[in-house]
């Protein structure tokens, strides 16, 4: 079994510092977790900030009842208690538990005991990972605390691709910033204009022509160039 925890994780870890898209990795992950746990499903869900859900964002799980239920609120369910209270939390039967919310869906698919994970980045609980068996089970703290290190590897992957998508982000406003100020000198220069009267320009063509500022900016770049 211990050998077995090492390769689960060293196979996730792998694929965290590779090129793989995060619903790559995040699939990777919940596939690899199941497989190491003996879950009949594993789950991992994210924080939805601006509707104050969590929804799932990769499974293994081939039923369809299960992948389309509905988000959860943050504090509602097992799931969102889990993120609330940024705890581990296990239910021996969700059949049978009052606070789990989709019984249906549990009878239907016989998913019996579930341990539900917190994914926690900096102090920042981001989601939640689940994991249920098809029978009876008591989850051990061993058990535990290999969820939350998987729970943790999970997290640093959200993370770093998402400073790799803000970082793309900026470098991007960066570069159109200065292209439009470029753009704004050439026709400063060539048509007389203020500072004021070239960025209006530009802003009237980009609107009239359905392209960027960017896009604009460019051409006119270009069209200095050529002449030159």
């Amino acid at each position: 079994m211990f050998e077995e925890q090492i390769k689960a994780l060293s196979k996730i870890s792998k694929a965290i510092v590779s090129d793989l898209y995060l619903e790559d990795i995040l699939r990777l992950i919940v596939t690899v977790t199941a497989e190491l746990m003996g879950s009949s499903i594993c789950s991992l869900l994210l924080v939805d900030e601006a509707k104050n859900e969590l929804v799932i964002r990769a499974t293994q799980s081939m039923s369809e009842a299960y992948n389309n239920k509905l988000p959860l609120k943050i504090g509602e369910g097992i799931a969102g208690k889990a993120v609330k209270e940024n705890k581990p939390i296990s239910v021996k039967d969700v059949t049978k538990e009052k606070e789990y919310k989709h019984k249906d869906i549990a009878k239907k698919e016989g998913l019996k005991s579930l341990l539900c994970v917190p994914l926690v980045v900096k102090g920042k609980v981001i989601g939640a990972i689940n994991c249920y068996t098809s029978k009876t089970h008591t989850f051990t703290e061993t058990e535990i605390n290999i969820l939350s290190s998987i729970a943790n590897q999970a997290a640093v992957a959200i993370e770093n691709t998402e400073l790799i998508v803000k970082s793309r982000v900026i470098q991007e406003e960066l570069e159109t910033r200065k292209r439009i100020e470029r753009a704004k000198g050439i026709l400063m220069k060539e048509e007389g204009l203020t500072e004021e009267q070239a960025y209006l320009k530009i802003r009237k063509y980009s609107m009239d022509n359905r392209k960027t500022m960017r896009e604009i900016a460019e051409a006119i770049i270009l069209s200095a160039d050529i002449k030159k």
